[in-house]
């Protein structure tokens, strides 16, 4: 990236103490390390989310990142919700932001998203869910032949752009209403959600100076679907 004070990449530390709350996920071990989870994590997640933000707003200016820290901006909360888990371990052993398109709801909305663990990174561009009124707006956009289409050439895109996956294959059949189109279009009123996503980035690269304008690369590889995601909720 051309400004020296912005993050380019992620640092050791950071991954090393996802690593060691993975070991000690309880909250005795979690208080007695505050001030390392926001020294050594919290604060450079905070930069990173600056640093993503403002590379996505060079191609996509309506992206928006948000610092705070509360769960409310684009860094999620390391502390689990255990309500209604099995799973009663409190923190998240890895960190995740999302940088959304678009008005509603954060987990709604059309959005780019990492999350890094100890070993690796994965990244996500669109929507991991739609609620009731995003999936019958997506559904008649997929049988509309104009935007229909245009979902199929920007999967296609994405597709060549190197090795993402497609997600978000949900029903076994067409949803009532809906005539299943005998083309590329089909399958898609069988999805309850639309993002792609390049599942793996190895931590060595994660801790280089190229991560975060490799990230930037990756997202923009996949914008095709988040952008049409972005069209057809507006």
């Amino acid at each position: 990236m051309s400004n020296p004070n912005v993050m380019t990449r992620f640092p050791e530390t950071a991954l090393d103490f996802l690593q060691d709350l993975s070991e000690n996920n309880n909250r005795e071990w979690f208080q007695a390390n505050k001030k390392r989870y926001e020294n050594e994590l919290r604060d450079p997640a905070i930069e990173l989310v600056v640093a993503l933000g403002t590379g996505l707003q060079e191609h996509f200016p309506n992206v928006t990142y948000d610092t705070a820290v509360n769960g409310s901006g684009s860094l999620m909360r390391i502390y689990r919700d255990t309500r209604f888990s099995k799973d009663k371990t409190p923190y998240k052993d890895r960190i995740a932001m999302g940088f959304p398109e678009g008005a509603g709801k954060k987990m709604q909305t059309s959005s780019f998203g990492i999350q890094i663990s100890a070993d690796e990174a994965g990244l996500m561009a669109g929507v991991f869910g739609f609620d009731k009124e995003q999936l019958q707006t997506f559904r008649e956009a997929v049988t509309d032949k104009k935007l229909g289409f245009e979902l199929v050439e920007a999967v296609k895109k994405v597709q060549s752009s190197g090795n993402y996956e497609i997600s978000g294959a949900h029903y076994k059949r067409p949803p009532r209403g809906f005539e299943m189109p005998d083309d590329e279009r089909g399958q898609y009123l069988l999805y309850n959600g639309l993002w792609a996503s390049y599942p793996k980035i190895e931590r060595e690269l994660i801790t280089s100076d190229s991560f975060v304008d490799t990230v930037l690369d990756h997202f923009v590889n996949m914008s095709p679907i988040q952008q049409w995601l972005v069209k057809v909720f507006s």
